[in-house]
């Protein structure tokens, strides 16, 4: 379970539309290295690693040291968990009336599809009749 104090880390990281970027990149290239990730931005390296602090001490990002490089990889569970906080009582209910909807709508269609038929087959038995 999630604290509140590790939830507004998670939210905190997450508000900034560079580190969001930067959790693209790593989810996209699992085990980037730091100076790759770096890169793509137009800030110091500085700036790109304090960044990745704040997204390391949310729990969003795993580094592991290879050598002389970082390498960083896309930990989603925070996500997942408050995803999970705020939908799984209602996951249920609301997927049994999709499914539902979904059956309904697939007859209506299905429905419209053999009129359709049988409006094509009358008009072909009236054009051999009148032949």
């Amino acid at each position: 379970m999630i604290n509140d104090r590790d939830m507004d880390q998670v939210f905190q990281a997450l508000a900034n539309r560079s580190r969001r970027r930067m959790l693209d990149i790593v989810k996209e290239h699992p085990g980037i290295g730091v100076g790759a990730l770096a890169s793509q931005f137009d800030v110091s390296r500085i700036a790109v690693m304090k960044h990745l602090g704040i997204l390391e001490t949310a729990g969003l990002v795993i580094s592991e040291k290879q050598g002389r490089v970082r390498k960083l990889y896309f930990n989603v569970a925070p996500i997942q968990i408050i995803h999970d906080r705020w939908t799984s009582e209602y996951s249920a209910y609301w997927a049994g009336h999709l499914t539902r909807i979904k059956y309904l709508a697939e007859a209506k269609e299905a429905e419209k599809d053999q009129e359709k038929r049988d409006k094509k087959e009358i008009t072909q038995g009236e054009r051999q009749t009148l032949c």
